[in-house]
């Protein structure tokens, strides 16, 4: 009896132990991630670099280029998705914290890829708020603005008549708090795909495209066009 006992046990402690994985995962790190993106880190070229460089393959055409961003940033979500999946239970402790990282970089750059396309100053404050609050997504984005946890929608955040700097730590916390929330829950949802490494590879990517896909598109209907500068 104790030995049929103890899975369901070990595993029921795993959401109380969430937070115990990702100390770090705070508002500060949301922000520091938010420039990384924007500024280029390592292989990762600055968000403005990768729009142009689109821009340029699409022959001037944005919507085709903010599309191609997309797609791109996509295939890295998925990669990072996989990579950061292959492990089991044992690994969650240093795959939340990797796999917020890299999904927080990514959709970063691509959403600040679309702004920037739609003629966003990516060095405006409100305009980098606007960018956060887009990786919450329409859903989420709805329900903090009806709940006034945050106080209105990427589109209005960018283009606000006058930048309010007790936004970022409320916007930031309510991110760092989402990315953690959706890259925990997908881990524990997947655990027992997680026990053959292959699957939970392919299970972690597909989420992290599909989450992915779903906030560039949103941040393409809600950042609609301004005048390029």
């Amino acid at each position: 009896m104790a030995a049929s006992g103890s899975t369901p046990t070990s595993t029921s402690r795993v959401p109380q132990r969430i937070t115990d994985f990702s100390p770090g995962l705070t508002a500060a790190f949301v922000r520091e991630a938010l420039h990384r993106a924007i500024d280029g880190i390592g292989p990762l070229t600055p968000a403005r670099v990768a729009a142009e460089k689109q821009l340029a393959e699409h022959r001037g055409r944005v919507t085709r280029a903010i599309h191609g961003v997309i797609d791109n940033h996509v295939r890295y979500a998925g990669a990072q998705g996989f990579v950061t999946n292959l492990g089991g239970l044992a690994t969650l402790p240093v795959a939340i914290p990797t796999n917020v990282t890299g999904l927080a970089l990514v959709q970063c750059r691509m959403i600040a890829a679309v702004a920037h396309l739609r003629g966003y100053d990516l060095d405006d404050p409100r305009v980098r708020n606007g960018v956060l609050v887009c990786m919450l997504g329409e859903e989420s984005v709805a329900e903090l603005v009806r709940a006034k946890k945050i106080p209105a929608p990427p589109m209005a955040l960018a283009t606000a008549p006058v930048y309010d700097p007790t936004n970022d730590l409320v916007i930031s916390t309510e991110v760092a708090g989402h990315l953690v929330q959706r890259v925990a829950g997908k881990k524990l949802a997947g655990t027992a795909a997680r026990r053959v490494p292959l699957i939970g590879g392919l299970v972690g990517m597909g989420a992290d495209g599909y989450l992915t896909w779903k906030n560039g598109r949103y941040a393409e209907r809600e950042l609609l066009p301004l005048a390029r500068r």
